[in-house]
């Protein structure tokens, strides 16, 4: 195994890394995750004015540590930040700066890739996670020096790709053996397992953590992930020029027609208002395909309890009906009629 693997796997009670929901993930939903036993995180660029982000860290690192303190047996997550290395992020050099300071263990990097930026982070000992939507970007990815990879798959909320999990693993795990998130959907424990399956080293969960208590979502938010489904998800780049999925019935709340949006120019990104006053995060809210799977409002913990619960019921099943299909007592015939293969 890696060695950033096994001390990512070491430091987790279950292989899952909490995505960072921009204006959504706070210290106090960090906090929760990492108490829990996942990787939590959050966005830079959610401490507002920039000057909170060195107060944020040191909110973090004290409850953590406490918590570490006052249970010496339980596992306590580190936590990691999320840098958008994009020519527009104007904040990028001072985070840094703060961020290297801190010693923050883990840095989630996002739209682009910048040595330089891998370089600060590697100077203290810390490790870049990169996110990807495709092959080409996991390979200069590494060029640049990021130590693992989250492959940003089909169905994965907020700013995503497009290609199939399935694709998408086996791509990247043909030329690289290190740490590997998986995005797109991962709700439950079966989907957390089936990423596994695919080759992933950790579930990369984001949507299941709006819908909770202490995430820094409107209530209307978090009501609108319960009562819909994948059905209701839009794909497009109109809102900020990177393709993303965005909640249907959120757009039309900000009074757009989710069926008429223009896609923009390919490679022009902003975060600007995208008309009418309506801005991607603030106005129309993002979200993965896999929240058919939630179903109520909980605190944090509840969600990873769950996730935990499932993939090892999943796991169970999962042997059991592999001993049944694949039985090597069992006779395996072909014929000519539909379906081929008969066992």
């Amino acid at each position: 195994m890696h060695r950033v693997t096994r001390w990512l796997a070491e430091s987790t009670r279950i292989p899952v890394v909490a995505a960072p929901l921009f204006i959504i993930s706070n210290p106090t939903l960090v906090a929760a995750q990492c108490k829990a036993g996942v990787i939590g995180s959050f966005p830079a660029l959610n401490a507002r004015p920039a000057e909170r982000l060195d107060e944020w860290l040191f909110e973090l690192e004290e409850d953590l540590a406490d918590a570490r303190l006052r249970n010496r047996k339980a596992v306590v997550a580190p936590f990691a930040v999320n840098q958008i290395v994009h020519r527009s992020n104007d904040r990028l050099e001072t985070d840094l700066e703060v961020i290297v300071r801190h010693r923050v263990p883990i840095v989630i990097t996002s739209l682009g890739a910048r040595e330089e930026v891998n370089n600060a982070v590697h100077s203290y000992g810390g490790v870049v996670l990169h996110d990807v939507i495709n092959r080409r970007f996991a390979e200069k990815a590494l060029e640049k020096g990021a130590d693992g990879l989250i492959a940003v798959a089909a169905g994965a909320g907020g700013h995503a790709g497009s290609t199939s999990p399935f694709a998408l693993v086996a791509e990247i795990r043909e030329f690289f053996e290190g740490p590997l998130l998986l995005s797109g959907s991962i709700t439950t424990g079966r989907a957390l397992l089936s990423a596994l399956a695919l080759g992933a080293d950790f579930g990369y969960v984001g949507s299941a953590f709006i819908a909770t208590v202490e995430a820094n979502a409107a209530s209307e938010y978090k009501q609108m992930l319960v009562a819909h489904s994948a059905e209701d998800i839009v794909y497009t780049s109109h809102f900020t020029g990177v393709k993303g999925n965005y909640l249907r019935p959120s757009i039309l709340r900000a009074g757009l027609d989710p069926d008429r949006l223009e896609e923009r120019e390919p490679g022009v990104m902003s975060f600007a208002d995208s008309g009418k006053g309506v801005k991607a995060w603030r106005d129309v809210w993002g979200s993965g395909q896999g929240i058919g799977a939630v179903k109520e409002i909980v605190p944090a913990a509840a969600v990873v309890e769950r996730i935990e619960r499932e993939l090892l019921a999943a796991r169970n099943q999962l042997e059991t009906r592999l001993d049944s299909l694949v039985a090597t007592d069992v006779a395996t015939t072909f014929d000519s009629r539909p379906g081929g293969l008969r066992i």
